[in-house]
């Protein structure tokens, strides 16, 4: 009976989303391509009609930052991370090529407005990196998941610089700065117990998992709580580390995510910085200084 259940519950959210998903799609290929105000909000809608068919119930804690331009730092577990972030407010994401000729998501990628990234040529990285800086300073939050892959939801891998450089080129001509913010995403809960090491990998899609197949396991089961965490942003000087900020990042995150996971109670985190690259600002978050030229 149980099994039954479960079967009729992903299929009815299957059937839901789909009919939703195939009225939505034109309108929002539209507003991507006239520039609507509207390609920032329905996927919003969309994201959070979807985890409530699946049942996800998303716990916040913190909020995201009103300063702009902003890239926000994030692990990656899983591709329930893109409904999970993209129900919280209007955001793009960054992600690698492969991404936009997958079956489905590939179009729901491009929809969302996606900055697709060529990890095997390193030479447009450059090139990568000045779309991502447009699109900051024209005040789109961007979600980089930082660690270039997904994990198995247990860990936090660490974070990749390069893209985080895009920041520094987002600066404005009155030289007031980039922000990155650390963003955590932690599973916490299935069917209201507690999942542990061993039950976050069904939730977490890593390695050479099969997309299908999990994605049916998810829709069909449900009742999955997630946190998400935003830290205190980082101020991205013009002469800034992205190495540096890259790491502070890393370490928030980490932090942020260890605290949802063990169901302490998470404090946003303070980033550790050397008084000297401190440099005075009308903002509490810290800005990150240093000398290095790329």
């Amino acid at each position: 009976m149980i099994d039954f259940l479960s079967r009729l519950r992903g299929i009815v959210a299957v059937a839901v989303l789909t009919v939703v998903t195939l009225v939505l799609i034109p309108v929002q290929w539209l507003a991507v391509r006239f520039g609507w105000r509207l390609a920032g909000t329905l996927p919003v809608v969309w994201h959070r009609l979807a985890l409530g068919l699946v049942g996800v119930r998303v716990v916040v804690r913190g909020a995201p930052t009103a300063n702009r331009p902003l890239l926000i730092a994030a692990n990656h577990v899983s591709w329930l991370d893109i409904s999970v972030l993209g129900s919280l407010i209007p955001l793009s994401f960054i992600a690698k090529a492969e991404v936009e000729s997958w079956p489905v998501f590939g179009l729901f990628a491009v929809l969302q407005r996606t900055v697709f990234v060529n990890r095997e040529r390193r030479a447009e990285t450059a090139a990568v990196a000045t779309r991502i800086a447009e699109r900051l300073s024209r005040g789109d939050p961007m979600v980089l998941f930082a660690e270039g892959t997904s994990s198995n939801g247990n860990e936090v891998l660490p974070f990749r610089t390069a893209l985080i450089g895009a920041a520094r080129h987002a600066l404005g001509v009155d030289g007031s700065g980039a922000w990155v913010q650390p963003l955590s995403i932690a599973y916490t809960h299935r069917h209201g117990m507690p999942m542990g090491r061993m039950g976050r990998p069904s939730i977490a899609w890593y390695g050479d998992m099969d997309l299908a197949p999990h994605l049916w396991g998810v829709f069909s089961s449900g009742a999955i709580d997630v946190t998400v965490t935003w830290g205190t942003p980082i101020a991205f000087a013009a002469d800034g580390d992205r190495k540096q900020v890259a790491a502070a990042a890393e370490r928030a995150v980490r932090e942020m995510t260890l605290a949802a996971l063990t169901g302490r109670e998470a404090e946003t985190p303070e980033i550790a910085v050397p008084v000297e690259s401190v440099v005075p600002s009308s903002s509490t978050a810290p800005i990150l200084k240093s000398h290095e030229t790329v």
